[in-house]
């Protein structure tokens, strides 16, 4: 599995692309929802399911092949792509940035809210994951900048041992607290030098790429600490808690 490289302090749409190395390697999700992409089991649920609150699926091109990648980058059952594939299920959001604001909540000493121009403010950092959706897709070697979610909840004390993330448009995802910390996680605004487009989550997504990618809320408005576990959306219906894509935990029972 290699390791994210990570460079620190950057300004997020700085063009240079030199990267220095450190810390780990997730379909996409969010919203009304979530946002899935590639081949189709999640895409198969929405069908089975009447989709609930989505009402629309937009796919678009995917074009993944298992070659041409080292096995230790590429999980079991996966293809590598060269594109970004997206499956929208529901509207995407769109917030302007004046009203736009992240939390950290729950089971901590005092929230804490930013505004944009104070996440802004904060250190950033770029990093290069490889990413890995349910739905069977890898991208590998992809570019993010944002804020490490170390960051964030440093600013906080909490004595909770999950998170949960939540989004604009109601959509959930829960993880363990240590997944997220210990340069693992991180809060993202921009992919390759720009700012996120919104079909991906923009202006701010998670990015756990140890995870598949369902566990990377999109269009993320906060964090939620909580002593308890509290499965998502689509833990909630018949996906993996854990969500490893190296022991290929898509469902439960994986």
């Amino acid at each position: 599995m290699a390791a994210p490289r990570v460079r620190h302090n950057l300004r997020p749409w700085d063009h240079q692309k030199h990267v220095a190395t450190s810390p780990r390697r997730g379909c996409e999700a969010g919203g009304t929802g979530s946002e899935v992409a590639g081949h189709d089991p999640l895409a198969a649920f929405v069908r089975a399911t009447g989709g609930g609150q989505m009402s629309s699926i937009i796919s678009r091109g995917f074009h993944g092949r298992r070659a041409d990648a080292p096995r230790d980058r590429v999980p079991p059952g996966q293809y590598v792509t060269r594109d970004f594939p997206v499956l929208s299920a529901g509207p995407t959001p769109h917030r302007s940035l004046d009203q736009w604001d992240l939390s950290i909540v729950g089971e901590v000493d005092e929230p804490r809210r930013w505004t944009w121009e104070e996440l802004r403010a904060l250190p950033t950092q770029e990093v290069t994951v490889d990413i890995h959706c349910v739905t069977k897709w890898s991208k590998l070697d992809t570019v993010w900048q944002g804020i490490s979610v170390d960051t964030l909840l440093g600013e906080v004390r909490t004595s909770a041992q999950y998170v949960v993330q939540y989004s604009d448009g109601g959509y959930t995802t829960n993880l363990p607290l240590t997944a997220v910390t210990g340069g693992k996680a991180w809060v993202v605004f921009g992919y390759d030098g720009e700012p996120i487009a919104a079909e991906h989550g923009g202006p701010v997504r998670m990015l756990v790429p140890s995870r598949y990618l369902w566990k990377s809320a999109k269009w993320l408005r906060g964090l939620r600490l909580q002593a308890n576990d509290e499965p998502g959306f689509w833990e909630t219906n018949g996906y993996s808690n854990d969500a490893d894509p190296w022991r290929e935990q898509r469902y439960w029972g994986d």
